[in-house]
């Protein structure tokens, strides 16, 4: 039964993962009911990389078709792209993008990373943020995840409209709506 039981979460387990690569090991315990070890034993067992690997390897697989950005200058790690269409990063707040005393991230960093998604969803050399209408709905604290997601609304031949929703797990902490320029 222990066996049975085993195979059957290990094959839910590939499945998820697939679905959704980036759950962490402790989400995955809580949806399985098991220990955080048993999924790390699983994953070991399954092949399956960590959390951070699997993340890189997506964001590696979508940094090459940014054609208005150089790879530094994207803002989190780059995990859905769909030029012209959507993208998708995230971002651990780490020391390094919060407030030393409050521990509460700095808003040019949310801002940064949804500029960079607008930016990087267009299909073309040059991109430049012509304006910006921002929300902030949230503080966002050290340790979190930072979610965020580019829309493109409209896209005209020397314009687009990118919405970007910003979120930390199923809290909105971040909108806007950039207006980006192009060219060819």
């Amino acid at each position: 039964m222990v066996a049975r039981n085993k195979q059957m979460r290990q094959q839910e387990l590939t499945a998820l993962i697939e679905t959704e690569p980036f759950m962490t090991d402790e989400e995955l315990a809580e949806r399985f009911a098991v220990s955080v070890q048993t999924i790390r034993l699983d994953r070991l067992a399954l092949g399956i990389p960590e959390l951070r690997e699997r993340i890189k390897l997506v964001a590696e697989n979508n940094y090459g078709k940014v054609r208005s950005l150089e790879l530094a200058e994207v803002i989190g790690e780059l995990i859905e792209l769909d030029l012209n269409r959507l993208a998708i990063s995230i971002l651990d707040i780490g020391p390094e993008h919060v407030f030393t005393r409050t521990k509460i991230a700095r808003g040019h960093h949310l801002f940064a990373q949804a500029n960079s998604l607008a930016v990087s969803v267009i299909d073309a050399e040059v991109v430049l943020t012509g304006t910006a209408e921002v929300r902030f709905t949230r503080q966002v604290k050290l340790g979190e995840r930072l979610i965020s997601k580019a829309v493109v609304v409209e896209n005209r031949e020397d314009r687009a409209h990118v919405d970007v929703t910003t979120k930390v797990s199923d809290d909105i902490v971040f909108e806007g709506q950039f207006v980006v320029f192009k060219n060819k």
